[in-house]
């Protein structure tokens, strides 16, 4: 469907996504930089340097499974308006500094979903919604992080045992490498789930707008502006954030790090060649308290885990209500 649009308004609505993925790197930065600062692995300064390379090489790494599930998957293609992308990116933008100023964890992934969501229904109603989609979607937000915390366990309880009659400083030296490894992987699983659900929204943008020729296709231009915004955001740190992911959850170490990095970026790597748009920090939260169980439940604060949780909960509905409240207010003009 071919909906007009002034350049002008084209150009500010694709400002407006590459903005949302600026700020999804920042919010996100905790989840694969954590891990190292606590444990004072890399200095903050050259740990987002170091997951914001790792965002970038995505590009070379991952396909575009994901930007074709947010782009086409959760609300029908044919129905999404400039309005409705519009709502999307103010919906979930919201509920991202919200949550980045409180502290708290969320998910930028299913923020945007929500605004997508809610907008889009605002828009052409419930009919308009790709049930096979959104249902992948949401059942990961309560998948994805008890994967990431059984596995993150099973690799505490597996590397204990092999390292068993390890000196604990030939271990710690071993742990170090692997946990810096391990990091890199869920750098570059970020990125690349991250950052291709901005691509959907800005190709679905092009899509409704004529602008790809009737055919559904991420143009080369989007994909490299997206990983480097997601880069960019990243490389500016989200220091709230990563204080609650490196240290408040649980206490962390090099071998702690390194099965949650790890742990967590086999979920991703694996919702991305599915296609589904995972959230990377209920991936890497659910691993990180997993490796605290692994120790002793006593291990983890509770009371800062359920506060996240309370948080994932709710990101959906919440960003769905303002992304279609911004919707109806784009029909005043």
């Amino acid at each position: 469907m071919d909906h007009s649009l002034a350049l002008p308004l084209l150009i500010g609505l694709i400002a407006l996504a590459l903005a949302f993925d600026f700020l999804n790197g920042l919010h996100d930065a905790a989840n694969a930089i954590a891990t190292v600062v606590a444990t004072r692995l890399l200095s903050p300064v050259a740990a987002v340097l170091f997951a914001a390379f790792g965002n970038f090489a995505a590009y070379w790494i991952m396909g575009l499974h994901v930007a074709e599930t947010v782009g086409k998957g959760i609300i029908d293609k044919d129905v999404v308006t400039p309005a409705v992308v519009f709502g999307a990116l103010v919906g979930a933008m919201f509920w991202n500094v919200l949550t980045w100023i409180k502290g708290i964890p969320s998910s930028s992934s299913h923020a945007l979903i929500g605004g997508l969501l809610g907008a889009g229904i605002a828009h052409a109603g419930h009919g308009a919604v790709e049930a096979s989609g959104t249902i992948k979607t949401v059942a990961a937000i309560f998948v994805s992080p008890i994967i990431g915390f059984a596995l993150a366990m099973l690799m505490m309880l597996i590397t204990s045992w092999l390292f068993r009659g390890v000196q604990p400083r030939q271990a710690n030296g071993a742990f170090k490498g692997l946990h810096l490894i391990s990091s890199a992987a869920y750098s570059i699983s970020h990125g690349g789930n991250d950052a291709q659900k901005t691509m959907g929204i800005i190709t679905v943008l092009l899509y409704s707008t004529g602008h790809l020729g009737g055919e559904f296709h991420v143009p080369e231009w989007v994909v490299l502006s997206c990983y480097f915004a997601i880069a960019l955001g990243t490389m500016s740190g989200g220091w709230k954030i990563i204080k609650t992911m490196g240290s408040k959850l649980t206490k962390l170490n090099h071998h702690s790090g390194f099965c949650a990095s790890t742990a967590g970026s086999i979920v991703v790597f694996g919702a991305s060649a599915a296609g589904i748009p995972v959230s990377t920090t209920h991936a890497i939260t659910g691993a990180v308290v997993g490796t605290g169980a692994a120790r002793r439940a006593s291990a983890v604060r509770w009371s800062v885990a359920s506060r996240v949780i309370v948080a994932w909960f709710i990101t959906i509905p919440a960003s769905a209500i303002v992304g279609a409240l911004f919707y109806y207010l784009t029909r005043l003009f």
